[in-house]
């Protein structure tokens, strides 16, 4: 699905200058990524996922969706943003790739998205429903965020990547690791993914 044009103005021509790579997609926007993992009465809910972005593609975003230019985004420059800068990535799985007992997700809507500015860096977050019931077998999760094309760079932060909502009723056990089952970036790369299991106490 091709890019917005307005997406192409966040690599600056002395980029591509600088760094010449014909061929080879490279990542222009950084991503660090928390998840949320939000469970109910009945088991998992679905996946909170935080966006913080990078200094440059912050003040891209600034530049164009905050439109009184006062530092902060109201309702309506998010629902913008959510809109132009955002939603486009629909048909990627809104970059969140996840599997089910090994087999695919479709992640076909998000909900309670919001943005907003922190000392001028942008951050996202939004919710991804997902309803697993919990059995007394435990149901496997393995949660990888990327973009499959690379221009966006999605890693976890070194501290509390991921965290849980609402598990007493559950038994848990979690994993950061590479997805070995997984390839992309031209099959270069293994991607990074939390391993989740839960079944009921």
């Amino acid at each position: 699905m091709p890019r917005p044009n307005w997406f192409f103005c966040l690599v600056p021509a002395f980029l591509i200058i600088l760094c010449p790579l014909p061929g080879i997609p490279h990542p222009h926007v950084f991503i660090s990524q928390r998840t949320g993992f939000v469970f109910d009465d009945q088991g998992l809910a679905g996946f909170r996922v935080s966006w913080t972005f990078d200094e440059m593609f912050s003040v891209m975003i600034s530049e164009d969706f905050d439109t009184d230019h006062n530092k902060t985004l109201d309702s309506k420059e998010v629902a913008v943003i959510r809109e132009k800068a955002f939603g486009y990535i629909a048909p990627y799985n809104y970059y969140i790739h996840v599997k089910i007992d090994g087999t695919p997700f479709e992640v076909k809507f998000i909900k309670e998205f919001n943005a907003w500015l922190d000392n001028g860096i942008v951050n996202y977050e939004f919710f991804i429903p997902c309803h697993i019931t919990a059995l007394e077998t435990p149901k496997q999760i393995v949660l990888s965020p990327y973009d499959p094309e690379y221009y966006s760079d999605i890693y976890f932060p070194d501290k509390a990547p991921f965290n849980m909502e609402n598990t007493d009723p559950f038994s848990i056990k979690t994993q950061t690791a590479r997805d070995k089952s997984t390839l992309i970036y031209y099959d270069m790369v293994n991607p990074m993914a939390i391993f989740l299991s839960f079944k009921r106490k």
